[in-house]
């Protein structure tokens, strides 16, 4: 991290799909899977996995606030999960794969409680908003072959039928902050 760049970190449910949409947008220097918000010190896939340690799957997010605003990024984060669904995105379910934003400071604090509260005063959802806001602690980037997993196994069924919709969704709907393609 440098001076001009700011750490999110995000829990969507799967980290693969959260780090193919995040990577995307423009400002986002970088997006890493892995986990926090647990109690087990370098975790690993199959130690979340056994829902024994208390971390979620997330990403780190590095961005640069002169291009990207956090509430941008919170923005994303709302359209590309279901923050009403406890411990649970789709046919992924745990506490491993629970909606969470873990603030790195006061200001990303107030401003995530904003953005929830304009969330469910919305109407966009009939059902409560369950995303735990909880302070940032200790971050554990994941192994190297969850890192880039959707630019890297594009055909398999999982990035086809869960990440694929979450791309297109962003293309979308955030056309606007994607970052030049090459």
């Amino acid at each position: 991290m440098t001076e001009n760049t700011q750490i999110a970190t995000l829990a969507g449910g799967c980290f693969w799909c959260t780090e193919a949409v995040f990577r995307r947008l423009r400002g986002v220097i970088s997006a890493m899977p892995g986990y926090t918000g647990g109690t087990v010190a370098n975790p690993t896939y199959m130690q979340v996995a056994s829902r024994t340690t208390g971390h979620a799957e997330a990403v780190q997010v590095e961005f640069d606030p002169s291009v990207i605003a956090f509430e941008k990024l919170l923005e994303v984060f709302w359209a590309v999960h279901d923050p009403t669904t406890l411990n649970r995105q789709g046919a992924d379910v745990g506490p491993e794969y629970r909606s969470a934003i873990f603030y790195h400071n006061e200001e990303q604090k107030k401003t995530a409680e904003q953005s929830m509260k304009e969330l469910a005063a919305s109407g966009k959802y009939k059902d409560p908003i369950v995303t735990e806001l909880a302070p940032f602690n200790k971050f554990y980037p994941a192994e190297a072959e969850h890192r880039d997993f959707y630019e890297k196994n594009r055909s398999s069924g999982y990035c086809r039928f869960v990440i694929d919709p979450k791309v297109q969704k962003l293309y979308k709907d955030f056309k606007g902050d994607l970052k030049e393609e090459t």
